[in-house]
This record gives structure tokens, sequence and C-alpha cells, in this order.
């Protein structure tokens, strides 16, 4: 499976803005990171995480979830 790093971000940024239904960025942040943990392959978790260790620039709530991800390995 090889997604570019561009549409992977694309991804996490609409489904972060699909699961805004809070306005509490710890709660958007822990649906993200629950939906990418559960709908995204491994491989395309492995390579959001390196885009934002590599300083691409995301939202605040694909950032929380990204660090999410990283803490729960």
């Amino acid at each position: 499976m090889t997604v570019s790093v561009d549409k992977l971000i694309r991804m996490a940024e609409q489904i972060g803005a699909n699961v805004s239904i809070s306005t509490d960025p710890d709660i958007v942040a822990e649906r993200l990171a629950d939906h990418l943990r559960r709908f995204w392959d491994p491989r395309m978790r492995e390579e959001l995480c390196r885009a934002a260790d590599q300083g691409v620039v995301l939202s605040p709530a694909v950032t929380a979830a990204v660090a999410m991800l990283k803490s729960s390995k």
C-alpha cells in the first residue's frame, strides 16, 4: 500500500474536521486518534507520525492525535 504523505495529511485533516463536533480539543484529538487506530493501516499511521516528526505543519487536532498515537506504541 503506497499512499503519498500529502494524501495522508489531507485525509487526517478531513477526519479531524469530521470528528470536531466537540469544542474540547482533547476530545477531538482522542476521537481522531481512535479513528486512525481503528481504520488506518499501521504503515499509514507510521508515515503520518514520521511526517509530523519531520516538521510538516498539521492542525492542532492532528498534531495532538499523532502525539497520542506515538504514546500508545
